[in-house]
């Protein structure tokens, strides 16, 4: 018993070259655990898979010595980082920016007000439950460590105070900013007729609409509700 509790204090016992590895190790496990999150379930996951299969052609032909279809699959090696980087723009960019908010604060950990937000939210929720009795659609984007500044800059600038007729009166059918989302930020309903990306993942349903598409992909590409 002596003997094994020493063995298992030596793990823990590590040379300074030993824990940069180890903390080596964990950086690189933990950013490929955030690239598969990002790709997954998107059009990029199939594109490397794509990339995967090519990778076994390319060491299958040079073992089995097809040389043609080596020399050809060489070549196009070339121009593969290029054209990734081209087909899998969009994810490098949210990669960038996700990487670029680890480890900071959220922006509203200081500055939320609880009474306001009771106020808004309970605004919002009888807005939501008007519009539900006269099956009037919506999407409401609340913003929250994340900015989602291309998302405002895609619509009609409001900075107005929440309140439920006025969320029943952008988002009535015959008001020209029905048609899109709105974005509120701190308590504020900052934009409305706003465009928010569209969900690429294949699992949804097929027959879900371009609007509940629109709702979802906003929320894969940010902490949003």
């Amino acid at each position: 018993m002596g003997e094994a509790l020493q063995r298992l204090g030596g793990l823990f016992s590590l040379t300074p070259e030993a824990l940069i590895s180890v903390i080596d190790i964990l950086l690189v496990a933990f950013l490929t655990y955030r690239l598969l999150r990002l790709v997954s379930g998107t059009r990029a996951w199939k594109l490397l898979i794509g990339v995967a299969v090519f990778a076994g052609a390319l060491f299958l032909s040079d073992l089995l010595q097809l040389r043609t279809l080596h020399w050809l699959l060489e070549r196009a090696t070339i121009l593969a980082p290029v054209a990734l980087v081209i087909l899998l723009l969009p994810e490098l960019r949210a990669a960038l920016e996700g990487f670029g908010k680890i480890g900071l604060l959220p922006e509203k950990l200081f500055s939320s007000d609880p009474v306001a937000e009771q106020k808004h939210v309970r605004a919002t929720a009888e807005a939501v439950r008007r519009m539900a009795e006269s099956n009037t659609g919506a999407l409401i984007v609340f913003e929250r460590s994340e900015r989602l500044d291309e998302v405002e800059e895609s619509g009609v600038p409001m900075d107005a105070q929440i309140s439920s007729a006025l969320m029943e009166t952008i988002f009535f059918e015959g008001n020209p900013l029905h048609d899109g989302a709105v974005l509120i930020r701190n308590g504020r309903l900052v934009a409305a007729a706003c465009r928010l990306p569209l969900s690429e993942n294949p699992s949804l349903d097929p027959n879900v609409h371009m609007r509940h598409r629109a709702g979802v992909g906003v929320t894969e590409s940010s902490d949003c509700v």
